[in-house]
């Protein structure tokens, strides 16, 4: 029984203190004026009273009541009722109140909990004071305290004939039983009527439950306020610990609204500032650092909205507003959305009506009481789904004297499948959850809906989920349930209290209220407290019972994990393993392992593997031998590499037990146990880990002290077996049917659990004796103590590493060090944690702790055994002992481990496969050696089988190398299975475009942290995971030093520059002094005339210019020069002025000549520099050395070829017009129609594009006002003027003459902007280029007639969006044709997806190779390939046809390089061959400036930009061409490849730098005419190729049969496009076949395997895919019997003869049989048909002399490629080849041999070479080197005039004596030589003069 009310207390108004404006609250009266003994008065009632201040009215406002709740220090609510009314205010308070009465009624109006549109106004002047009549009680209600103050204010209203004292005296002296009716006997017990004694009746309905929340309609109308999601919201705040603020002008509805809020959290009670109406004084409380619930006025929401981590509820405005800095966890999937959909049924029960065509009638909806009890079951059913088999992750640590609980989370978490889930982890972690394990988790107590819902209810909640209807049903059972806990009997419920009239308060009071007799309520209180004392006390009879455990838990959601299901099968592999290990079978244990790793990645496998190794323990103890404790350890590894620190699977539980048996004898008295193989895993450095193992198993000790003897188990399986049927993770193994314990683990029925144990043991406590209480405390704590002790060593054994010198486990886990914190907190770093960044982070302090391997220890295991003693109640006498013992442990430990760590340092490694060194090319060296890891399967089903067949080569095992060039795996495949075949890829370092981290499912049989997956832009991929052995710091210096290689700070760090000099990678270079002195020289000069050029130049506007190489990626400096100007940040050293000779003019003139341009435009007929200069009239073009000091355009060539009557000035004007100042120049003309294909910048905005945006055509006036534009204009006109066609046409070559003279009746053609056209022509070229027009059939070439209407001399293809708006102008000659084109940033992006289709990184997830075609097609590649094509096309038409074509894209760098290449190599049948190929790469990507280093972000600054490969869109576009025309080009495909793979891979120095200009300011440009080198480094890809072939025809096309002439038009439809193989193949045997050296191995087939004199086996091999290289496997018949020449030369000892010679030879011969042969049978036409081709030379080289085949090679001195006829060609076989036939390769006549350094040609340098003088054959032949067997030229002595000293040249030796040089005059020329001294030059005149002499 409880009193109703505890205190009446009536407060009034009171002038404040201070004299401020407002008043405060004075208690009048109090009764019992003395405090009760249970429950002392609560302060502060006066500010609650009146939570917005006390204040005057000028009106008198109706009373107003409200609940207020305050807490006391020991956490009880009090609840404490408030009427307040409002009374005239007596004189003497006027006068002191009187200023400030607007301010305060200002306040009063905007801070009244009620409006005043009720209030009534007194006389004019008169102000009101509130009154306030409160109650406190601790029980909670609301409606009786309404009721019974109601009737006091009544009664002193309406006057009635009641003593108030009389009233109050009632109403203190009312007792109620307490909640709890279900003991009650009777209804009367259960139902309280009690009256005041104003003949008012009340009937108090006690609640049957007092665990049970009261809510009446809170939640409901929480509800209506604020909806469905708001609420949520809340809910989940609130749980998570956040801070709530509900804001509200009703102080009764924010009551409510908090205690709706409270409500819906049962069972979990919230246990932090709850205040659901806080006092205007009491604001600061807001910015407390705690979480709370609190209400405040609405008046003060400005005071709210700086609070920045505050969840602010409005419930008048409806909306919950939650700061940025907050985040609120949400419920678990699929929680949430279930919870949301019921609660929208119950709320709305017309939404599933809403759509139905013929709704029923109207259904009854609840009450709003009834509606508040279905939300709350809502809510009571989500805990019970939430917290389902809570009760099987409790701890029973005691149970006497009172019972000590503890709850295992991770085993919760991992169990329910949630360790990720946010919103469950913090409430686990929260105080509420906390109270409630305390709270409930007693095994023996009174149980509650709840203990009922979430034992006995989820199955049937779990089948009902996806049943709406059922879910309800259930909901409504509940609802009534709850319902019938607040209103037991609710047919009694009939209350009778008298209420004031209608406004009552307007009516004049009588008087004010009246001070009571203290007396006469003392005394009613008095007597009525004697009376119950006399009364026997009313004990609480609790009915308590065991609590109901409820179902084993499951999880959630039943996710699949994905390979890793728990099939029976991977089961059975795990089982079977593990017995061929213990029974010795290990080769079948070795075929089992991989696959029982990747099964260990299942939780069910781990647990499989748990549960057979505990089989094979006897006695605690399990002795292997070497071989089998490897392979345990191996598997626990992998089994912990998955565990979280939290262990939530309890799988580092149950192998605890098993790292202390498993052990092998390493000497006698010496064995390593397990757990030195094991304590790499964070969970060890985990205290809860640790904590929640020590609890589970003192639960095993605690329950077995208390079973009977018969009851309990093996004594075997109780001593610290975390195993048995409720393992020491809490988790009951026993009742977890589907994982496969069942037979093996003890039914339910016969064993109890240490709950139930518990329980029993609590119910006869009160039964027991003292002595016997006492006996068993001391036994439970006994036990706990031993259990400390236990767990001492069990961490001393995980924590101490086996060389504690090097602590690595220290150093990762950050914990040991400093362990408090974490103790606290689940989460903590996984083990993807860099050791190294965990090291750093810990303070100087801790590092120096850290050291220190077993005090950190020791301190670690005192922390946990202070914080597990003192929870379990160990006496403090044991817990110094404890202490004592603990460092005696851990350096016992110590001394055991060091003879461990002695023995096994003598056992012989693993054999693990021995590394296999890849073969590095001369100049290559390595960076970082091997590093163990395992490649994997990247997605190219080939590799790993596939649907090709083939063995799976991938995974293999292997290192990875790096060096200066490459990055290089060399493995095996982990499948023994497969083979020993090598597997090896590579590819250079520069060419690397991605590298990242990735997570992988280990492939094999290794524990292995981290992975690294390498892209590059050769279609290479390694994904890789590093071994073990390899620390996460070796990887990281990997990672490091892979990407200062990848981007060197400036070019000079490239393996290109760095080749064969000292200095490594990444160190700042040195001055380069091995540049040839003269060329260094040259460049130098080069550059300081060019700037003094410069200086003499306009400045111009400023714009970007590509900056110089050195400062790449810096910002321009301020004082930036004009556009033109080259820049001043050169190194000092280049600008100091040299002591060298200065060239002239004359010899930088020379050097640009030979430059390919230059060769070019003297092939084309375009001028020479000498006509130039004498500007010969007759030639139309000149070529301008205006830009040889590269001061009109730094992108640009020195020579540019210009029309003759341009002056070199007006160039400079000119060049301001277009991007970059690339100025319009010729690069080609067509030998047939002449007509002239030019290249250019994107115009800027003045210039062409202005006129002819201008509306008339200009006047001559207005072109000087923009002298640019005017200058251009001229320059276009001079380009037509100089088309021979258009000049001579008829005479006059100004633009009216030629419209004239060539307008006819069609419009003109070309472009876009011409409207409707007559006549014939349907589509217009810009419309085609746009590829807008009809589609010709296969994107075939137009017919030849389309271009046949009048044409423009020149058109201008340019970008559509820079030519928007041109108008076209029928005077002028050219025509602007605007085309869309796709921007470098879209090749980038498109090559990004092309590189993911090809080699996609992970397996496809369609069959075969449709996901292939769909990543092709998204990546638009080929699309992007079309377009070029097209455009190329139609500008070769336009050619061949005699208009003149000026390309002017972009900038002029990319897709004008691209366009203007593919048009010259369609066009011009020489730049098909190889020389012709190099040139055009030369002149138009070299020369002209293609940015190689930007695009292909060769330098650290250009890492952001990334790779665009536009010159390997260029070739991909020649490779498709040259697939549609197999036998126009003389190069093979491979060649191709081989420029698309060494373009990017930095080997040659070729595709280094942006320009000609930064070439030459590098030095590269002319050093390779100056620099002395040996045979070994090729600087230059083209000098590689040239060496090549002559060694094998690998880039020769044998089908190279060209037409004269051919103009090629390739088709350019996407479906006539290929994808090019150079993409998808892959050679794994030898990596990428492009670095020739490595490529060509050792030859495949050893000779030895055939027997000695016998004809050659068979030499069948099996050619992989993927694996093989198939060309060399399986080389083209021409290749083979080439081949096979070379070796029957070889063996009959003659050296043997070049490949191209013998072709060549027989090429010539079947030509002059097919002249010969008049029949022409398809045999005698080398160029009929390939088969053809073919079959003629097979029968031609079969059909040799007999028995040899030696004619072949008879004329070895025969040009290359002569065709000479049949009888000269006899003549030429001189006694010189006849003599060379039987010579041997020995027998070569050398009189007399040595160096010398020989003079090249006019500007070529001087080289060293081994001449040799023969006196028989009458020659001085000179070669590379010494052992060169190749001749590279001789002198006919026959032709040697004289022999005379000479004179040092440019660039000459400059260490030798100038005596040592020497001349040979010859009838044609005179050769310089220098010998290495003045002897030996001697010496070589004498020989030379004396052979002479013989002759």
């Amino acid at each position: 029984m409880a009193r109703l009310a505890d205190y009446f207390v009536l407060v009034a108004f009171g002038p404040h203190p201070r004299g401020s404006a407002e008043g405060q609250g004075q208690i009048l009266q109090r009764f019992p004026e003395k405090d009760w003994e249970d429950n002392p008065f609560p302060q502060g009632i006066e500010l609650f009273c009146q939570p917005s201040g006390w204040q005057l009215c000028p009106e008198r406002n109706p009373p107003t009541f409200f609940v207020a709740v305050l807490t006391d220090i020991n956490s009880e609510r009090h609840y404490c009722a408030c009427l307040t009314f409002w009374e005239p205010v007596e004189p003497t308070q006027e006068g002191l109140c009187t200023e400030d009465t607007a301010e305060r009624e200002e306040e009063a109006g905007e801070g009244g909990p009620v409006g005043l549109s009720t209030a009534a106004p007194g006389p004019p002047g008169q102000l009101f004071a509130p009154k306030t009549l409160v109650l406190v009680s601790r029980l909670d209600h609301a409606e009786v305290f309404r009721n019974s103050l109601g009737l006091l204010y009544t009664i002193h209203v309406e006057g009635l004939n009641v003593g108030l004292e009389n009233v109050v005296g009632n109403l203190l002296t009312c007792i109620i039983p307490l909640a709890g009716g279900s003991q009650l006997d009777s209804v009367e017990d259960g139902v309280r009527t009690i009256s005041l004694g104003a003949g008012d009746r009340q009937v108090i309905q006690t609640p049957l439950s007092d665990s049970l929340p009261i809510s009446r309609c809170s939640v409901a109308l929480l509800f209506r306020q604020l909806g469905i999601t708001n609420v949520l919201s809340l809910f989940c705040a609130a749980l998570t610990e956040h801070k709530v603020l509900f804001l509200s002008r009703s102080y009764q509805r924010l009551s409510d609204a908090c205690r709706g809020l409270l409500a819906l959290l049962f069972p979990l009670r919230y246990s932090f500032t709850y205040v659901p109406i806080l006092p205007a004084q009491l604001l600061e409380v807001l910015s407390t650092p705690t979480p709370f619930i609190i209400g405040v006025n609405a008046a003060f929401q400005a005071e709210a909205q700086e609070l920045l981590d505050v969840i602010v509820a409005d419930l008048d405005g409806g909306t919950v507003t939650v700061p940025e800095c907050v985040h609120i966890p949400p419920l678990p999937e699929p929680l949430q959305s279930q919870t949301h959909s019921i609660l929208s049924m119950v709320l709305d029960p017309e939404l599933e009506l809403a759509d139905l065509a013929f709704p029923p009638p109207t259904t009854s909806t609840s009450s709003l009481k009834m509606q508040d009890k279905e939300l709350r079951a809502v809510f009571l059913r989500l805990f019970a789904q939430l917290l389902q088999g809570y009760r099987w992750c409790l701890h029973m640590v005691r149970i006497h004297p009172e019972p000590v609980i503890r709850f295992h989370k991770a085993a919760f978490l991992g169990q329910r499948g949630l360790v990720e889930d946010d919103f469950l982890m913090k409430v686990l972690e929260g105080m509420a959850f906390a109270g409630f394990v305390s709270e409930r988790g007693v095994p023996y107590r009174p149980t509650d809906l709840f203990d009922e819902l979430v034992a006995h209810e989820v199955a049937r909640m779990r089948a009902d989920d996806s049943h709406p209807q059922r879910v309800l049903r259930h909901v409504k059972e509940l609802a009534e349930q709850l319902y019938k806990n607040e209103n037991p009997y609710p047919a009694v419920a009939m209350h009778k209290v008298q209420r004031p009239g209608e406004a009552s308060h307007l009516r004049r009071a009588p008087r004010p209220f009246p001070r009571l007799d203290e007396g006469m309520v003392q005394w009613i209180v008095d007597q009525a407290t004697a009376k119950m004392q006399g009364a026997p006390p009313a004990v609480k009879a609790e009915k308590r019972t065991t609590v109901p455990s409820g179902p084993p838990m499951t999880a959630i959601l039943e996710r699949s994990s994905g390979l890793h299901g728990n099939s029976a099968r991977r089961l059975e592999v795990v089982r079977n393993c593990i017995s061929y290990v213990f029974e010795g079978k290990m080769l079948e244990a070795k075929k089992l392992l991989p696959a029982v790793l990747r099964a260990l990645k299942g939780r069910a496998a781990r647990r499989c593997l748990a549960q057979e190794l505990h089989l094979h323990v006897q006695q605690n103890r399990a002795v292997l031998d070497h071989q089998q404790f490897d392979f345990v350890v191996r598997m626990m590894n992998c089994c912990l590499q998955d565990c979280t620190s939290l262990d939530e699977h309890g799988i580092a539980a149950a192998l605890l037990p098993l790292v202390t048996a498993f052990c092998r004898k390493l000497s006698p008295g010496v064995t390593q146990f397990a757990y030195s193989c094991v304590q790499e895993h964070v969970v060890w450095s985990t205290p809860q880990f640790w904590e929640a193992m020590f609890y589970g198993d003192v639960q095993t000790h605690i329950r077995a002290l208390y079973l009977e003897p018969a009851e309990d188990r093996d004594p075997s399986q109780v001593c610290g077996d975390s195993l048995g049927p409720r393992d020491g993770a809490g988790l009951a193994l026993a009742h977890v049917r589907p994982l496969g314990q069942v037979g093996e683990a003890l039914t339910q029925e016969d064993e109890r659990s240490a709950l139930d144990v518990a329980s029993e043991q609590r119910r006869l406590w009160p039964t027991l004796s003292r002595e016997k209480q006492q006996e068993l405390v001391q036994k439970e704590e006994s036990t706990v103590f031993s259990q400390a002790i236990h767990y001492a060593s069990r961490m001393s054994y995980l924590l101490l590493p086996l060389d504690s010198s090097k602590s690595r486990l220290l150093r990762e886990r950050a914990g040991l060090g400093d362990l408090e914190s974490a103790s606290n907190s689940l989460v903590t770093n996984s083990m993807a944690g860099s050791v190294a960044e965990s090291y750093d982070t810990e303070s100087g302090f801790e590092d120096a702790e850290t050291c220190d391997v077993p005090g950190a220890v020791v301190r670690f295991i005192n922390r946990f055994v202070d914080k597990v003693c003192t929870e379990s109640g160990v006496t403090s006498d044991h817990l110094k002992g404890l202490h004592v013992m603990v460092p005696d442990i851990v350096q016992m430990h110590i001394e055991t481990l060091e003879a461990v760590q002695r023995e096994s340092k003598r056992l012989p490694p693993i054999q693990k496969p021995k590394l296999l060194r890849p073969r590095l090319l001369p100049g290559e060296e390595c960076v970082l050696d091997g590093l163990r890891v395992y490649l994997l399967p990247d997605g190219r089903e080939e590799g790993a089988g596939g649907s090709r067949g083939g063995p799976a080569l991938l995974p293999a095992e292997g290192a990875v190398f790096l060096t200066t060039y490459r990055v290089i795996f060399t493995g095996m495949p982990t499948d023994p299975l497969v083979g020993e075949q090598v597997v090896v890829r590579s590819f250079p370092v520069a060419a690397l475009t991605k590298e990242e981290r990735i997570n992988i499912q280990t492939p094999s049989d290794q524990y292995l942290p981290d992975g690294l997956q390498l892209r590059s832009c050769t279609f290479q991929l390694l994904k890789m995971v590093f071994d073990e052995e390899v620390g996460s710091d070796s990887a990281e210096l990997f990672r490091k030093q892979l990407h200062k290689l990848r981007y060197p700070p400036d070019i000079r760090g490239t393996f290109a520059l760095t080749l064969g000099s000292a200095h490594t990678p990444g160190r700042p270079p040195r001055a380069t002094k091995d540049k040839g002195p003269s060329f260094r020289t040259l460049s130098r000069n080069l550059m300081k005339n060019a700037k003094r050029t410069i200086g003499r130049q306009y400045v111009t506007r400023k714009k970007y210019s590509p900056p110089s190489w050195e400062h790449r990626g810096q910002p321009p400096p301020g004082d930036q020069e004009d556009e033109i100007s080259v820049s001043e940040e050169l190194e000092p050293s280049t600008l100091t002025p040299s002591l060298a000779l200065k060239p002239s003019d004359r010899m930088t003139m020379s050097s640009l000549v030979e430059r390919a341009c230059c060769r070019d435009y003297q092939r084309l007929g375009l001028g020479t520099l000498s006509s130039s200069l004498s500007r010969a009239k007759s030639e139309p073009f000149r070529i301008s050395p205006v830009n040889r000091m590269y001061a009109i355009c730094r992108s640009y060539p020195g020579l540019l070829i210009v029309p003759q009557s341009v002056q070199d000035n007006a160039l400079q004007r000119v060049s301001r017009c277009y991007r970059q100042n690339r100025f319009p120049v010729v690069c080609w003309r067509s030998g047939r129609s002449k007509a002239v294909l030019l290249r250019s910048g994107g115009l800027h905005g003045k210039g062409v594009v202005g006129l002819f945006k201008a509306q008339n055509a200009p006047s001559p006036g207005q072109s000087q006002a923009d002298s640019s534009s005017l200058e251009q204009e001229k320059y276009l006109q001079a380009v037509v003027s100089s088309m021979p066609r258009y000049a001579d046409a008829s005479g006059r070559n100004t633009l009216s003459g030629f419209s004239s003279a060539h307008m006819g009746s069609h419009g003109k053609w070309g472009s876009v902007r011409a409207g409707g056209r007559s006549g014939g022509l349907s589509t217009d070229v810009g419309t085609r280029l746009a590829g807008m027009g009809p589609p010709q059939a296969n994107g075939a070439p137009p017919d030849p007639g389309f271009l046949r209407p009048q044409r423009a001399a020149l058109y201008i293809i340019g970008d559509k969006a820079q030519l928007k708006g041109v108008r076209p102008d029928p005077l002028q000659q050219w025509e602007l044709v605007p085309i869309e084109v796709f921007e470098t940033r879209q090749v980038k992006g498109s090559f990004k997806k092309l590189l993911k289709a090809c080699v996609p990184s992970y397996p496809a997830t369609e069959p075969g190779s449709a996901s292939f075609l769909c990543s092709l097609e998204d990546s638009e590649w080929l699309i992007q390939i079309h377009k070029l094509l097209q455009v190329s096309v139609l500008v070769v038409e336009l050619l061949d046809s005699g208009s003149s074509v000026l390309v002017s894209l972009e900038d002029g760098w990319d897709i004008t390089t691209q366009v203007v290449s593919l048009v010259q190599l369609l066009s011009d049948p020489f730049y098909r061959t190889l020389e012709g190929f190099r040139l055009l790469v030369e002149k138009e990507w070299l020369s002209f400036g293609h940015r190689f280093s930007h695009r292909g972000a060769h330098t650290l600054a250009g890492q952001s930009s990334g790779f665009t490969p536009v010159f390997l869109q260029f070739l991909d576009c020649v490779h498709q061409v040259h697939l549609q025309f197999p036998m126009e080009f003389e190069f093979s495909p491979f060649y191709l490849k081989f420029l698309g793979y060494h373009h990017a891979s930095h080997r040659f120095r070729t595709f280094l730098l942006d320009s000609d200009y930064e070439r030459i300011e590098l030095g590269l440009l002319y050093e390779e005419k100056g620099e002395r080198r040996g045979q070994a480094a090729c600087r230059s890809v083209w000098e590689y190729v040239e060496r090549l072939s002559k060694r094998t025809p690998v880039f020769y096309n044998y089908l190279y049969a060209p037409e004269d002439a051919e103009v090629l038009r390739p088709y350019s439809n996407v479906s006539n496009l290929k994808v090019w193989d150079f993409y998808t193949e892959e050679t794994l045997a030898e990596g990428p076949p492009y670095d020739w050296e490595l490529a060509q191995g050792p030859p495949e087939p050893p000779e030895e395997e055939r027997p000695d004199g016998g004809a050659p086996q068979s030499r069948r091999r099996v050619v992989w895919p993927c694996y093989d290289s198939c060309p060399r496997a399986q080389p083209d018949a021409i290749s083979q019997l080439l081949e096979e020449l070379q070796r029957l030369e070889t063996e009959l000892g003659r050296p043997p003869e070049r490949w191209k010679d013998a072709w060549d030879r027989v090429k010539a011969a079947q030509r002059l049989e097919g002249r010969q042969d008049e029949r022409g049978t398809p045999s005698s036409l080398l160029v009929s048909s390939v088969p053809h081709h073919r079959r003629s030379l097979g029968v031609y080289l079969q059909e040799g002399p007999v028995g040899s085949t030696l004619s072949l090679s008879l004329d070895s001195d025969q040009s290359s490629g002569s065709s000479a006829s049949g009888p000269r060609q006899a003549a030429r076989r001189s006694a010189s080849a006849l003599y060379g036939q039987f010579r041997t390769a020995e027998s070569e006549s050398r009189s007399y041999e040595g160096t010398l350094y020989k003079k090249g040609a006019f500007m070529k340098p001087w080289k060293a070479r081994w001449f040799v003088l023969d006196k028989t054959k009458h020659q001085l032949r000179y070669y590379d080197h010494r052992v060169d067997t190749e001749c590279k030229g001789f002198i006919d002595l026959a032709e040697v005039e004289a022999v005379a000293p000479g004179t040092p040249t440019l660039g000459a030796p400059k260490t030798v004596d100038e005596k040592a040089f020497f001349d040979v005059k010859t009838t044609r020329r005179v050769y310089n030589f220098c010998a290495q001294d003045v002897p030996s030059a001697q010496q070589w005149v004498d020989q030379i003069q004396s052979c002479l002499s013989d002759a």
